[in-house]
């Protein structure tokens, strides 16, 4: 839930309704979360914080400048000129690892990969559970051989960016309760399971295919907690969207999305995240502040029809009161 929706509020909501809160680490700099982790820590529960493991694939410039001429159009309809950004973005990774050792917190989560060994030991000695998210038994396997605690196991069904160790490949629409069958197959390691959970139904569905426990995300993107910008709101509850889509257009990397003009003008960008993320994030922020759910990217897996307004704590005690 980075780029805004994950707040300290909501991480309150949640633990306070008897959840397990994260703050999203991702898109924010060191500082920022330095911050959030300490108002967090005012709660009184324990917490994690998510990562974004940067990406190590080499950038095809020539594809990259393409696209960038090809969203031109789209650009100029708010006004903007999109300039590919040289050099690489790994998101502070290191400065925030630093941090994490540093001033531990109870849990950190991985998400886009693998991380190093190094990484797995350092945040274990200082006390922290170390979860990877993974999305096929392959990976789990490997995650287990690097030495993480437990496993986010993520469906295809998932919203966002998915968390596959492969960018490149193609993202199916297998049941998440499957995967975790997978997975719970291949290795003894603690899991949780998500995506597309739109009710209890769901939530007792992926418990029963040998999860411990079940995350969630975009039900919680109307919350009042939450960060969630207007036009992104608006477009989860406008019955003119009836479809989620996984696509590149947005950030290069695969990602399920509400199905949107943009995402269905563009299926063929070019594997190369986070540089095609930047290129489209001024056209994203015009494109929010204008009211345009057609140019933003609305990412929602496929139980978005369950996200509802008011609190977070009613949307946990919903999914609770069904078990």
């Amino acid at each position: 839930m980075a780029g805004g929706p994950s707040t300290v509020a909501l991480a309150g909501a949640v633990a306070g309704a008897g959840a397990f809160p994260f703050l999203a680490g991702g898109y924010r700099s060191v500082e920022a979360l330095a911050e959030q982790i300490s108002q967090a820590r005012q709660l009184g529960a324990d917490f994690g914080v998510n990562l974004f493991v940067p990406s190590r694939a080499p950038v095809d410039d020539a594809a990259l400048q393409a696209y960038a001429r090809e969203l031109a159009p789209e650009a100029r309809a708010h006004g903007l000129e999109l300039r590919v950004q040289p050099g690489d973005d790994d998101d502070g990774w290191q400065a925030k690892l630093d941090l994490l050792v540093s001033d531990p917190v109870p849990v950190v989560s991985f998400t886009f990969g693998l991380p190093e060994d190094d990484v797995v030991r350092r945040l274990r000695a200082a006390g922290t559970t170390v979860l990877v998210t993974v999305t096929t038994a392959r990976e789990a396997v490997a995650a287990a051989e690097a030495g993480a605690d437990g496993l986010v196991v993520q469906g295809p069904r998932a919203g966002g960016h998915s968390a596959t160790f492969d960018p490149s490949r193609t993202i199916g629409g297998q049941a998440t309760a499957d995967v975790v069958q997978e997975v719970r197959g291949a290795t003894t390691l603690p899991v949780i399971g998500t995506g597309g959970v739109g009710g209890g139904e769901d939530v007792r569905a992926i418990l029963a295919a040998g999860a411990q426990m079940v995350a969630v995300g975009t039900l919680l993107l109307r919350a009042d907690e939450a960060g969630t910008p207007e036009t992104y709101r608006r477009a989860l509850a406008d019955p003119g969207f009836t479809r989620t889509i996984v696509t590149r257009a947005f950030s290069g990397r695969p990602a399920r999305s509400l199905r949107n003009g943009f995402a269905l003008r563009h299926p063929h960008a070019p594997s190369a995240y986070p540089a095609v993320n930047r290129l489209t994030l001024p056209l994203r922020a015009a494109a929010a502040r204008a009211g345009d759910m057609q140019r933003i990217s609305l990412w929602a897996g496929t139980g978005w029809r369950g996200a509802r307004r008011g609190s977070a704590a009613d949307a946990v005690a919903r999914l609770a009161a069904a078990l």
